[in-house]
Formats: structure tokens, C-alpha cells, sequence
């Protein structure tokens, strides 16, 4: 069965890059929200195995997003893994704390990101 993995980012080229990088790297199906509401929206109407959350974001920020994802029972169950450019010793210690899957940065590579999210999630590596 093909993974469902939901990209939440407000940058439109990132989401892009990521939604592509993962289809045609991993053959796995992706999805994006522009906002963290959205992200939260979509992430309750859908079946996803993963959730790539972007941290920097304006109104709420990717924490706000993973804690209310956390308080949803449908939701809760969905590893997330974040996104970021920014990853300080204290923040990588404050996102384990969190429970989070991991953490991959930016700039990422678009070729390896979802070999890096099948580590991180301990899946087989993507068939492509």
C-alpha cells in the first residue's frame, strides 16, 4: 500500500519541491497545506501515514500545529516529523520532549528525503 504523507509549509516552492521530491523518489503520495489550520483541516479528512511539518510559519507555528494534532484522537496516532532551518542543540532538545519523529533540516535534499523519512519513521526504504 503507498504512504499518504501530508506537507505542511507556508512556502509555496518548498511545499512544491517537497510534494514532487517524494512522489517521484519515494512512489509514495503527498500532499500540501499552506497553513497550519489547513494542515489541521486536512489532517482530520484524510488517512496519512506521516505528517512533514514545517516550524517556521506565520499565525501558528509548527509546535502550536503538532500540539493540537497531539490533543485530536484521530490525529494523535500520525508520526510528524519537522522541518526546519533552524536546529540548535535546544531546539533539537525541546523537539525530542515534544515526540516527534525527528527532525529533518533545510536546505534538504530533495533526491534523499524520503529515504530520510523511512529512517526516521523505521519503514523500508522507498521503492524508487
Amino acid at each position: 500500500m503507498t504512504k499518504r504523507i501530508l506537507v505542511i509549509d507556508d512556502e509555496l516552492d518548498i511545499r512544491e519541491i517537497v510534494c514532487l521530491s517524494i512522489e517521484a523518489f519515494s512512489g509514495w503520495d503527498a500532499e500540501g497545506a499552506a497553513s497550519g489550520g489547513q494542515g489541521l483541516e486536512k489532517a482530520q479528512q484524510g488517512h496519512w501515514d506521516a505528517i512533514l511539518l514545517d516550524i517556521s510559519m506565520p499565525d501558528m507555528d509548527g509546535v502550536e500545529v503538532f500540539e493540537r494534532l497531539q490533543q485530536t484522537p484521530q490525529t494523535q496516532p500520525i508520526p510528524v516529523i519537522l522541518l526546519t532551518a533552524k536546529v540548535l542543540p535546544s531546539d533539537r532538545d525541546r523537539f525530542a520532549k515534544l515526540g516527534v519523529a525527528g527532525v529533518i533540516t533545510k536546505p534538504f535534499d530533495p533526491v534523499n528525503i524520503g529515504r530520510q523519512m523511512a529512517e526516521l519513521l523505521t519503514w523500508p526504504s522507498p521503492s524508487r
